[in-house]
């Protein structure tokens, strides 16, 4: 299907072949193995797969229940309305919040700090008794007065909600408004789970006032506008801060006011598969309210913290702030899985716009379980951020990494290509900028599952698993083989450069008079500086390392599984060969002066933005910053010195004996480069572009911040340089420790003072900035306490 604008047109298929950048790869789904089927599959059913709000609850199912949580905050809008608290904000509207703990099956404990009260949500699954498929769940939102003076109690509204995105009618409570006579708010039937109940209930003495209003269309994305429309027209007429009390005829959406004190607790249980027996309704009630539900949780919390020690083996000395950090990392993490299903759009490719929202396809419906980067920010798949997420996972539950890693796999199309942000879903449109909603299927994305394979297997070689936990993940790489083979075949054509074993990320715009360096938003490395002027020319160090990771976690699987009916695109043996040449390395990228590897490309220094007038299409003047190249590019190597400078090290090409090897470490530990107190710049201070804008608006990104993943692999880097036979073990142990150190203190002092983790961090005072609970790759700190690093 094409869509113009926002119109749009079904081409019959007597009149249309389906494009094939929007034809599935034709192959069986991983998604559909049968370690994932079963068991597994209903034990993960329900959860809190909704990252993007503060607290949500759905299960892996396209038509799903929702259900979740808003609050008045404390200020009021522009428009002298209650701002409702319910999508995640990455602002200083709450002192904090995130997961303390979660175990990524059934059970999560989270923490939200409004200016003076607490809100404590605690999530837990139930099998017993449940007929239902997933079973019962219950949300506890615990109410603490962290005022002045705990004394004095305040008023709390909160409205929690269920909805059905099928359109189900819903049951209203019959005594809703009096929660003393029942506890039903509301009930419903569904093909899924069978006739279902939720009921709320009350664990202290505080006065406790429900009110309701519902809806005909569960419009999530805006519920918190209606609601807050809803209250104003009550509080118009009455002076009451509360709901209507109405309903629309055959309403899919309640939502549920309940006001009350701080010092409170607030059970709300989801029972299904109910078959008529009252009394055992009953029962399962009470057993996921009050006091036994205070036992579950209790249980589950012991539990948490059985499995993280025996998981990350964190050494006694770690001090309680430091392992407070740790279990917010796995904790927000594995809180911020979530299950999205929705159509990709896939920008025409005949279309010349990269960022137009003119035209597009659409990718077939497609349902993607994955974690995400930030809840504020990011709530959404992201390609090369998958891979550093599941280093983490995989060591918690590696089924889990087994089945979202398949499921970003099963978003191949015929030619191999995945796009690299997934954006599925109103929910998840509604938090990203349209200006990069539309995938290009010319763009990559660093393949960085294959990192987590190529752990895995070598987890295997290492006996981590036993002999039945061996055969699934074997199973699943047998099985996963012919869409990583095309994926490879997809970068070694499609991303080649001129040269033999050279690559270049496709998709800068080499027409800007914008961009001071044009992005390379394929690398994920965005604004990090390469050739001034993108041609086809340019020879990329940090892909040619990707394609070498790439390349030998192919050949190991194929070690692994062996080569009968496996017909690879690939010679992997001979691939592995030529991108470990290390002299042909140092021909292409080498820097002898310099002593760093470097991109390669039609290259000047003499290129600024410089301010204009110029004159639009409606011919008004507008003084604006524009590119302006002063010399001549050339081809040549480009002399920045940052992240990229570091990949054949990261990737462990350089030879333990080799002088080039002393070299890198030198530059590691060099201050007037990258080196700083709080970990490694991702641009050296030498560099032009150091902490320079792209544009008139676009701050540097990758241009001095301290970012969490790429410092892990350089720190793996000097772990592995200080274990084996060499020269210069012992300096790399000594810089190893310095790198280590400094990156646990600043992450737990930044955590101590704002009671977040961040997406990075200041070049130059350690502070945390960008989005706030970016517990993607910067959990990865976990695995920098516990020592845990990828082998190659």
């Amino acid at each position: 299907m094409m869509m113009t604008g926002a119109s749009h047109k079904t081409i019959a298929p007597d009149e249309f072949q389906i494009p094939r950048v929007i034809t599935p790869f034709p192959a069986p789904k991983l998604s559909h193995l049968p370690m994932f089927q079963g068991d597994h599959k209903e034990s993960l059913y329900w959860g809190t797969y909704r990252p993007q709000v503060y607290f949500g609850v759905r299960a892996r199912t396209p038509q799903s229940l929702v259900a979740g949580l808003m609050w008045l905050g404390d200020e009021k809008d522009d428009d002298g309305k209650h701002v409702i608290r319910h999508f995640c904000e990455n602002s200083e509207d709450l002192k904090s919040f995130g997961w303390r703990e979660h175990n990524g099956v059934d059970f999560g404990r989270q923490e939200l700090f409004e200016q003076d009260i607490i809100l404590e949500t605690s999530f837990v699954k139930s099998k017993e008794g449940s007929l239902g498929y997933g079973g019962d769940w219950s949300a506890r939102i615990n109410l603490i007065n962290k005022g002045l003076n705990d004394e004095v109690q305040r008023t709390v509204h909160l409205f929690f909600y269920i909805a059905d995105e099928g359109g189900n009618i819903l049951n209203l409570g019959k005594d809703v408004l009096d929660p003393k006579e029942s506890s039903l708010l509301a009930s419903g039937s569904r093909a899924d789970v069978g006739s279902w109940q939720m009921h709320l209930t009350s664990q202290s003495q505080a006065h406790l006032e429900t009110h309701y209003c519902g809806f005909k269309n569960p419009d999530i994305v805006n519920l918190s506008d209606a609601v807050q429309k809803n209250l104003a027209i009550h509080e118009n007429k009455s002076a009451r801060l509360q709901l209507s009390d109405t309903s629309e005829d055959s309403s899919s959406i309640y939502v549920f006011q309940i006001s009350t004190t701080t010092q409170s607790t607030i059970d709300i249980a989801f029972v299904s598969g109910i078959r008529g027996d009252t009394s055992d309704v009953e029962h399962r009630i009470r057993s996921l309210t009050g006091l036994p539900l205070s036992s579950l949780l209790e249980e589950k919390h012991i539990a948490f913290d059985a499995k993280f020690k025996e998981c990350f083996h964190l050494s006694e000395k770690l001090d309680s702030e430091t392992l407070m950090v740790g279990k917010a990392a796995i904790g927000n993490m594995l809180g911020g899985i979530g299950y999205f299903y929705g159509q990709s759009k896939i920008q025409v490719p005949t279309s010349t716009q990269a960022k137009s929202q003119e035209e597009f396809l659409l990718y077939w419906p497609a349902e993607l379980y994955t974690a995400v980067p930030s809840r504020p920010n990011f709530p959404r798949g992201f390609l090369w951020d998958e891979g550093f997420h599941q280093l983490l996972v995989w060591r918690w539950d590696f089924r889990i990494t087994l089945e979202i890693v398949g499921n970003w796999l099963d978003l191949m199309n015929i030619d191999g290509w995945i796009p690299r942000e997934q954006v599925l879903g109103d929910e998840a449109l509604s938090k990203m900028p349209k200006g990069y909603v539309v995938q290009i299927p010319s763009n990559g994305n660093p393949p960085t599952l294959l990192l987590v394979i190529h752990d895995l297997i070598n987890g295997i070689r290492a006996e981590k698993f036993n002999k039945e936990e061996r055969d699934e993940i074997l199973s699943f790489l047998d099985l996963a083989f012919v869409r990583l083979d095309a994926w490879f075949q997809w970068f070694n054509t499609s991303q080649k450069g001129k040269e033999m074993g050279s690559y270049f990320w496709h998709g800068r715009d080499s027409l800007t008079n914008r961009q001071l360096n044009p992005q390379s938003l394929s690398s994920g490395l965005d604004d990090y500086p390469r050739a001034s002027h993108p041609t086809e020319d340019e020879r990329h160090v940090d892909l040619r390392c990707w394609m070498y990771l790439a390349a030998d976690c192919m050949n190991s699987i194929i070690e692994f599984l062996g080569e009968k009916d496996r017909p690879a695109t690939v010679d992997y043996r001979s691939t592995v060969k030529l991108l470990a040449d290390f002299n042909l390395l140092n021909q292409m990228h080498y820097d002898h002066d310099l002593g760093a590897y470097l991109d390669f490309g039609n290259h000047t220094e003499d290129v600024r933005l410089v301010w204009k007038e110029v004159t639009g299409e409606d011919g008004r003047v507008s003084r604006e910053l524009v590119r302006e190249t002063f010399g001549k590019p050339e081809l040549r190597l480009v002399p920045h010195i940052g992240y990229v400078s570091f990949f054949p090290f990261m990737f462990r090409i350089i030879p333990p004996a080799s002088s080039i090897l002393e070299k890198q470490l030198d530059l590691i530990s060099s201050r007037s480069t990258v080196w700083s107190d709080y970990g490694l710049l991702s641009l050296g201070k030498t560099s032009s572009l150091y902490m320079k804008y792209n544009t008139e608006h676009e701050a540097p990104y990758w241009r001095g911040p301290i970012w969490m993943n790429m410092n892990y692999m350089i720190l793996s880097s000097l772990h592995h340089y200080s274990i084996v036979d060499g020269p210069y073990m012992a300096k790399a142990r000594s810089i190893y420790e310095q790198l280590r150190s400094n990156l646990i203190r600043n992450v737990v002092r930044n955590y101590d003072q704002t009671g977040y983790i961040w997406e990075h961090y200041d070049q130059t005072k350690g502070t945390g900035e960008g989005a706030r609970v970016f517990t993607g790759w910067s959990a990865l700190i976990l695995l920098i306490m516990s020592e845990e690093y990828p082998l190659f």
